[in-house]
């Protein structure tokens, strides 16, 4: 759990997040060229609605609604009602409810039905795998069968044909390049050693995505599962402790970029407003069952390249240094993690912002905000 002042900056982040998200920005999304009456008149609810990707595509459907021919009600899951206030100017309004709870606890589920799930809630920071590694798990896995369950007990949408539940996984589900691809695509499968304490967050999403499938084959639920890069925006938070949210903070801080490896890792990024429209292309477009990589080779990137580039931007310097043990139980041990996004490339989708644009349009928006 944060400390006390820890938390105090988290709660200052979520008042300002919102100025961040550019009314530009929000105008694209909500003018994709989707099939969107698939929401029209449905309630949508959003697990890790506080999150850096959930107040993104809530602010999206929310602008959305501001359209006279549109109505979605939102339902924001979280385990904080207090931080979901101070995020969102919603509260109180006709087409926005909170639900406060934790979604890795046994039977739990909010008490409003919903047509949509969209299940994002996750322990995603490096340093929680090895700090809280039951949590990352359970997050995955139990909270997941809960919101399945809450699923099926919304009987009309078991009538419908569209997608139903959208299940946010990784990556990290490829594991480490075995060294016969250049790129992963949705068929790929690479080596995990599942007797390691990092193996915890790949493997538990492994494991989310045959849950849905058997909750797709026994239940009906029409599940589709977006694969999602290392997101980047100006929503991460101050407790992001994933590599390139620590260069971003530090650089906007005034103090030098530190990278803790030799950083020729590559990796494939997208800003959370790219991921966003992938969801929101694989709810919309997409077909149930399938998993589509949220991924475009504009943003594969080194993490050396990356550091130099908010280090550049930020007026700072790069420095090495050795990563404590926790930080080292913490790191994926993959080396070469590029994800072809070819398949939802096919239903339309496209990156508004490769990886230059990205994280400079993240630093200047987080530095204007103050």
């Amino acid at each position: 759990m944060p400390d006390q002042r820890l938390q105090s900056r988290l709660y200052q982040d979520d008042r300002r997040l919102n100025p961040r998200l550019s009314q530009d920005a929000l105008s694209y999304c909500a003018a994709l060229p989707i099939d969107w009456s698939r929401l029209n008149g449905k309630t949508i609810a959003v697990s890790g609605a506080t999150g850096m990707i959930g107040t993104f595509l809530i602010d999206v459907l929310m602008r959305k609604n501001a359209e006279a021919d549109f109505r979605c009600d939102v339902i924001a899951i979280g385990r904080n009602a207090e931080r979901i206030r101070a995020r969102f100017p919603y509260v109180g309004g006709e087409h926005f409810h909170v639900a406060q709870m934790d979604v890795s606890v046994p039977g739990a589920c909010p008490e409003l039905p919903a047509d949509i799930v969209v299940h994002l809630a996750s322990t995603t920071h490096p340093r929680a795998y090895a700090t809280e590694p039951v949590a990352t798990i359970t997050s995955n896995i139990i909270g997941l069968k809960n919101l399945l369950d809450y699923a099926c007990s919304n009987d009309a949408s078991r009538h419908g044909d569209g997608i139903d539940f959208v299940f946010a996984s990784s990556v990290e589900v490829y594991g480490q390049n075995r060294g016969d691809v250049e790129r992963f695509d949705e068929r790929y499968c690479g080596y995990i050693d599942a007797n390691t304490l990092r193996a915890g967050y790949p493997e538990a999403k492994r494991l989310g995505e045959s849950l849905c499938q058997a909750y797709r084959e026994q239940y009906g639920v029409r599940p589709v599962i977006p694969r999602i890069a290392r997101t980047y925006g100006p929503t991460l938070h101050a407790d992001d402790s994933k590599a390139l949210s620590q260069f971003i903070h530090r650089g906007l801080a005034g103090e030098d970029i530190i990278l803790k490896s030799e950083g020729t890792q590559r990796y494939s990024y997208a800003y959370v407003g790219d991921t966003v429209t992938g969801l929101l292309y694989c709810m919309m477009q997409g077909k149930a069952g399938e998993a589509y990589n949220i991924a475009d080779s504009a943003s594969d990137c080194r993490l050396r390249d990356l550091a130099a580039l908010v280090a550049e931007y930020c007026g700072v310097e790069v420095r090495f240094e050795l990563p404590d043990e926790v930080e080292s139980k913490g790191y994926s041990k993959a080396t070469l993690a590029l994800m072809d996004g070819g398949k939802l490339a096919g239903l339309g989708w496209k990156v508004k912002y490769p990886i230059r644009q990205g994280i400079e349009r993240t630093l200047h928006m987080m530095r204007n905000a103050g």
